[in-house]
């Protein structure tokens, strides 16, 4: 009975466990229509309640000057029961300082301030479960379940959007952490031009996102994940 015990509590403990990671270093390889462009490498640090969350690109190879420099977002915000709760997100350049883009959400007005290339502007009607363009990513993560359809609002450094995410099966994929079968959400688009988001979550891997695509203006954009390393 008492080994009993004891297994159910570790067992408990590894799903806390694997339910709140406290630091995360993921890098994947990024392709542009089928090609080669470069990596991204995404890290996650929490510290209490509080997150920091980076995704820094860099092209490399033949196609590098489709993607000079590099590009980093930074989302940093909370933990909370129904996952991240960023409070303000940042989109750079490194061949581009002027363009840095901000966007600081006030959830006790319920607005979002804006700030780019010398401008600034507010938004109102922030909603409970709004994320910004890379929390988004690993909300999956940090929500208390995998719903079958998603909808939230998406914060990137100029303007707020309306998502609606729906689930199907995505198959198994292969990564550096194994073979794994995946659950795919894809945005669910209104209009023939507007951007469409896939993204292939690891159950067994607490939803880690293993496989991004993006698609937009003739443009398909992918990350496969290549390395992990994921710290309770």
């Amino acid at each position: 009975m008492l080994k009993t015990l004891l297994l159910a509590a570790s067992l408990f403990a590894a799903t806390v466990q694997a339910a709140a990671p406290q630091q995360m270093n993921l890098v994947y390889d990024l392709y542009r229509n089928g090609h080669k462009l470069g990596q991204v490498t995404d890290t996650f640090t929490r510290n209490g309640s509080r997150y920091t969350l980076t995704s820094e690109t860099r092209a490399n190879g033949p196609l590098k000057f489709l993607w000079p420099g590099s590009i980093r977002l930074e989302s940093t915000g909370d933990v909370t029961r129904e996952g991240l709760r960023p409070t303000q997100f940042q989109h750079a350049r490194s061949d581009a300082p002027h363009k840095l883009a901000t966007a600081r959400l006030d959830w006790k007005q319920r607005s979002i301030a804006y700030h780019y290339k010398g401008e600034s502007w507010q938004v109102n009607g922030l909603q409970n479960g709004a994320q910004d363009q890379l929390s988004q990513l690993y909300q999956f993560m940090f929500a208390p379940g995998l719903p079958a359809d998603y909808s939230l609002q998406v914060v990137s450094g100029r303007d707020l959007n309306d998502y609606r995410y729906a689930r199907s099966d995505g198959g198994s994929i292969q990564t550096p952490l194994g073979e794994l079968a995946t659950q795919q959400y894809q945005r669910i688009t209104q209009k023939p031009d507007e951007k469409t988001i896939t993204v292939w979550v690891a159950p067994a891997r607490n939803n880690l996102p293993v496989q991004i695509r993006v698609s937009e203006d003739g443009v398909t954009l992918e990350q496969r994940l290549v390395r992990a390393s994921i710290k309770a």
